[in-house]
């Protein structure tokens, strides 16, 4: 006895397969786990250059306040003066950034000119020293009553004159 045939149309189909890439999902399956996997660590190494790049700028931020707050205290009279120049512009910043921040007040005449130096904080392993960040405020002393060519008013008691 023979074996049955098969309608031709199946022997066909038998003679006309398609490529496994083009038949379905046997062969790629895992294939986006593959490439996620090859592109994690630009992930990662952009992720942690953008974190840097925001602590460069909260470094810089920081200088900037603390030279300012120098500068103001620093162009008070002394006896109106609570702190030192050099710490009251340290303690305006952040703890963890006053503490390797330099800061130096000068200037004479009617001016008084602070700059802060702070050290840019690392995240990124094995790069240790970003730099420092520098920032410079001027602040005007006070002016004497008579010092820009204005006369005091005299004082008096009551009602205006007429």
């Amino acid at each position: 006895m023979s074996a049955p045939r098969r309608p031709a149309r199946l022997r066909l189909s038998a003679r006309l397969r398609l490529p496994a890439r083009l038949r379905g999902h046997g062969r790629d399956r895992g294939q986006a786990s593959i490439e996620f996997l090859g592109f994690l660590p630009v992930l990662l190494i952009v992720g942690l250059a953008v974190v840097q790049l925001g602590l460069a700028a909260y470094a810089v931020q920081q200088a900037g306040t603390g030279a300012r707050a120098a500068a103001r205290t620093a162009s008070m009279d002394e006896a109106d003066r609570e702190a030192d120049p050099q710490a009251a512009g340290r303690a305006a910043m952040s703890s963890w950034v006053a503490k390797g921040a330099t800061v130096s007040v000068g200037g004479g005449g009617d001016a008084v000119t602070a700059t802060a130096r702070v050290r840019i904080p690392s995240i990124v392993p094995g790069v240790d020293d970003f730099g420092t960040a520098s920032r410079t405020a001027t602040m005007p002393r006070p002016q004497e009553p008579g010092a820009l060519g204005l006369r005091a008013a005299a004082t008096y008691e009551g009602a205006l004159p007429r």
